[in-house]
């Protein structure tokens, strides 16, 4: 089973679709920080969703947590340079739904 650590308001309900998928989804509540991403267990999560290029320094923190967590964002906002490096995969809402994000990521 998959599980999916989710950052960001996720306005577009990714998180949602995930677990309609079958993905055991956690959320973190307010800035996606170290303490709070520990808390919702990245260190064992096979994914990592941030929806809130506000939050984008939060890739770096989780690939640090754990080496192996496939960074996907899924926001209308580009992701900062510095954070290219660290993502799997970049989609805008614009061009794929949540439906079809969450099938091919479960």
């Amino acid at each position: 089973m998959t599980t999916a650590v989710v950052a960001g308001t996720d306005p577009d309900g990714l998180g949602e679709a995930l677990e309609t998928e079958g993905a055991t989804v956690v959320r973190v509540s307010g800035i996606a920080s170290a303490d709070s991403l520990g808390e919702a267990g990245i260190e064992d999560a096979d994914l990592f969703v941030l929806t809130d290029m506000d939050d984008a320094t939060a890739i770096s923190v989780a690939k640090e947590l754990n080496p192996d967590v496939r960074v996907v964002t899924y926001a209308y906002d580009s992701l900062p340079e510095f954070a290219t490096a660290q993502a799997d995969l970049a989609i805008d809402p614009n061009l794929l739904s949540v439906d079809v994000v969450a099938e091919e990521l479960v």
